[in-house]
């Protein structure tokens, strides 16, 4: 007992248990107490003090972190699911079988229709950013993206032309998801402390078990209800879900307060930093390249390999399945080799990986680039925010990720349709007449193009890793 009783603290040391009288030194410490006025309460097993502003304390329950974690895995599941499977979405309204006559064919146009939707996606984080700064109640946020981003998708269904997709599909679309997936993405990592990397990796897994999952759903719904009704159910679908999930985020106490005295506009120093001009231009060139193999796959399939329609989306399944693993492992390897190390690796190999096992792909060859090039263009997008934070550092966390997520949107809007005016007008059914060589050839210059954009954009990354040590005065292997 009275080894137990040397362990607490003097001030609340307990009585003997073989006197009645209490100790007099406990006595002099509550009536100290007593005087002050205070009200602090003692924990009944460890005798501790609770803090002073116990009644205002703001610390999440496990089960809100838990509610959290789940709401932001089915939004990731839906707003970055979506937008990887736009390539089935490319396949059928290129195709013959298309409801928008104008776009049979039209691989660059088309394929713009998916790149602005995913652009706005990122690059609304210049705008939905200083609104979560500034709106205490984030909800109206998420739920008025969710509602826009499903409103588009439900009205693309009745287009007829084009550019009604570019109205519903794209801009209606993109502004919505950008509403909905900021707030949750910007606020999750503020209510974790120690597990803060599992946290953001459970969340972002959502993503690629979203295009698993959804990729072949969308590809069945169109052979079995048409595209009007699929786009539809995908509406109506992506608002039920949205509800709840939308209503679990709540902005934490002091934390919009504290973003908005930080600004969020980047200052002139820093966007003159040749550090922020290289990462800046490496975020441009890697999201108009990532996005090429998610556009083209499907095509490629059905169109040089002469696959079903059907098997494209399983194709483009497996990848979003292999991206999804890596993104944890791609987190694991970073941890023991550094971060900006395994961006960097992830970046160039990607590059080489389509210039390498696309060019001139047989069958067995573009099941092993789609496999591989899964696995390495996960690295930049799982690293990218906690490379930021390393060298920049957490004062310009908010500001730099606001304003590099911008460039990777305009970045994704140019890089495909890019590509589809390399590889020019043609139709399923014009391969006999042009000759698959022919077809093949342009194809081949697409994926030039793209190793081309993805190697640069590793020569960028590496180019920081440079800079970022010299500026901090020393080199190490790992970081």
């Amino acid at each position: 007992m009275n080894a137990i009783k040397s362990s607490l603290p003097e001030v609340y040391n307990l009585p003997s248990l073989s006197q009645n009288r209490p100790n007099s030194d406990t006595s002099q410490s509550a009536s100290r107490l007593e005087r002050e006025g205070t009200r602090q309460a003692i924990h009944p097993l460890t005798e501790e003090v609770a803090p002073e502003n116990a009644a205002t304390d703001q610390r999440p329950t496990r089960r809100y972190q838990i509610m959290l974690l789940l709401s932001g895995f089915f939004m990731t599941f839906h707003v970055i699911g979506i937008n990887f499977i736009y390539g089935v979405f490319q396949d059928f309204y290129t195709s013959p079988q298309s409801n928008i006559k104008d776009a049979q064919g039209q691989d660059a146009l088309v394929s713009l229709v998916g790149s602005i939707a995913t652009g706005l996606t990122w690059s609304g984080s210049i705008f939905v950013n200083p609104m979560i700064a500034r709106f205490q109640n984030v909800k109206l946020i998420t739920l008025s993206g969710a509602f826009i981003m499903s409103l588009g998708l439900f009205l693309a269904s009745y287009s007829t032309k084009i550019w009604h997709l570019y109205l519903t599909q794209s801009l209606l679309y993109g502004i919505g998801s950008s509403m909905y997936y900021f707030p949750i993405m910007a606020l999750t990592p503020v209510y974790f402390d120690r597990h803060r990397g599992f946290a953001m990796g459970f969340v972002l897994a959502g993503s690629g078990i979203g295009g698993l999952v959804l990729a072949p759903l969308l590809r069945f719904l169109l052979d079995r209800v048409g595209v009007q009704w699929a786009l539809k159910i995908l509406a109506i679908w992506n608002f039920v879900i949205a509800l709840p999930v939308s209503l679990v985020i709540r902005q934490k106490p002091g934390f919009g307060a504290r973003a908005a005295d930080r600004g969020t506009m980047i200052n002139k120093a820093l966007m003159t930093k040749g550090t922020f001009v290289s990462q800046s231009l490496g975020a441009f060139l890697q999201a108009s390249g990532n996005v090429v193999p998610l556009y083209y796959m499907t095509t490629y399939s059905t169109s040089v390999l002469s696959w079903s329609s059907s098997t494209g989306s399983l194709i483009l399944a497996m990848n979003n399945a292999v991206n999804s693993i890596s993104r944890v492992l791609m987190g694991i390897l970073a941890d023991r080799v550094g971060r900006q190390n395994t961006m960097v690796a992830s970046v160039i190999l990607s590059g080489l990986s389509v210039l390498a096992l696309w060019y001139e792909a047989p069958r067995a060859r573009f099941i092993a680039f789609v496999v591989f090039y899964g696995i390495l263009a996960g690295g930049y997008n799982a690293l990218l925010p906690t490379t930021i934070t390393e060298v920049y550092g957490t004062q310009h966390y908010a500001r730099v990720n606001g304003f590099i997520y911008f460039i990777r949107g305009i970045g994704a809007i140019f890089g495909a349709p890019i590509a589809g005016v390399i590889l020019g007008s043609h139709t399923r059914g014009a391969v006999v007449n042009m000759g698959l060589g022919a077809l093949r050839k342009r194809y081949n210059d697409v994926v030039i193009y793209d190793a081309a954009l993805l190697l640069a954009a590793g020569m960028c990354m590496a180019y920081v890793r440079w800079l970022d040590a010299r500026d901090k005065g020393r080199w190490t292997w790992k970081a």
